[in-house]
């Protein structure tokens, strides 16, 4: 009896270890969401940061689409794992959730990074070179934009301006909508709202090459902000009980300020935090220098390459750089795939 009884423990015992190989494995085979960003920047960091999960760990990963606020409440809700180029800390949704730990930024991955209304620079100071006379010669600030509705005439409300703002769902569109009630712009300019990243990219490159005044909100890193000569319009120093009132949609008084100083991480869930030790190391250190980095974009611009063919050119150009990030193990696997 006592033969059986050890018998059945070890069988038991085999039985048990087996269940947690397969329930490892089926854990191992599991995809890491990764969410599916529509602007240039973060669809690269994306695909960047995929190469080396799936390369350099094993990892299988893929991508899930859905407007920058949905994104982060998937991820608080572990539906989604990684948001690769989170601006931490500009939408309530982020903000309850990180309270909450619920959700964890990690790294600093684009340092100097910053966003803004802009011009083009010619709208200012002319471009004799193309017989080009300043238009706002005087606009420095948002407040200046009072003066100038005109000059960025919306052609289909013509007397008012027109501003590009942000297409709808990102966070950066209710920003910039609140902001042009703070400075006193809502009644002077169209709040208008590209339908995509690209389209807004579409109209104010047009515009540019037509050499017409626009006004519009951009980001860097971006292929844009490297190609064209910009000037960045000043607003008031940043103020965080202002901001507040900024990501607000429903505030009906908002606030004027700059916004929160950018701070470019990698949003990862609760559960990935705790699970993948490792790759949370490595995010933790990547680092995209950001000349480098619009440089790349504007490649990828220029080219029309998908982000995962220029995530790959970018790895086999730079191994400095991404090495860094690596153990040296890790790090020969990813070359070696390439």
């Amino acid at each position: 009896m006592k033969k059986i009884h050890a018998l059945l423990a070890s069988l038991l015992l085999a039985a048990g270890l087996a269940s947690t190989e397969s329930a490892a494995a089926a854990d191992a085979n599991k995809p890491i969401h990764f969410g599916a960003l529509t602007w240039e920047s973060g669809a690269l960091t994306t695909e960047i940061l995929r190469y080396i999960v799936e390369h350099g760990y094993g990892y299988p990963t893929d991508t899930l689409p859905g407007s920058t606020v949905s994104l982060e409440v998937a991820l608080a809700r572990n539906d989604l794992q990684v948001i690769a180029e989170e601006w931490a800390g500009r939408s309530p949704a982020w903000v309850k959730a990180e309270q909450a730990e619920q959700v964890f930024a990690l790294g600093d991955t684009v340092k100097n990074a910053e966003e803004g209304w802009w011009v083009p620079e010619y709208v200012i100071k002319g471009d004799p070179q193309h017989g080009i006379e300043p238009q706002a010669p005087e606009l420095v600030s948002v407040q200046d934009l009072k003066r100038y509705p005109q000059v960025f005439r919306d052609p289909e409300s013509p007397d008012q301006g027109r501003f590009l703002n942000s297409p709808s769902g990102w966070t950066s569109e209710i920003v910039n909508s609140q902001k042009l009630k703070a400075y006193g712009l809502d009644n002077l300019y169209t709040n208008f709202r590209s339908g995509s990243g690209a389209a807004l990219d579409a109209e104010i490159s047009s515009a540019i090459r037509r050499r017409q005044p626009v006004l519009f909100y951009y980001w860097s890193p971006t292929p844009l902000i490297g190609r064209y000569k910009l000037v960045r319009l000043q607003e008031p120093a940043f103020d965080a009980a202002a901001w507040a009132t900024l990501t607000d949609a429903k505030n009906p008084n908002p606030k004027g300020s700059q916004s929160l100083p950018a701070k470019l991480s990698i949003g990862v869930s609760k559960a990935f935090r705790d699970g993948y030790p490792q790759l949370v190391a490595v995010f933790e250190k990547v680092d995209l220098p950001i000349d480098l980095f619009n440089k790349t974009l504007a490649e990828m611009s220029e080219k029309r390459q998908q982000p995962a063919d220029a995530a790959k050119v970018f790895l086999q150009a730079h191994p400095d750089v991404w090495k860094a990030w690596l153990p040296a193990e890790v790090a020969d696997k990813v070359e070696a795939s390439l």
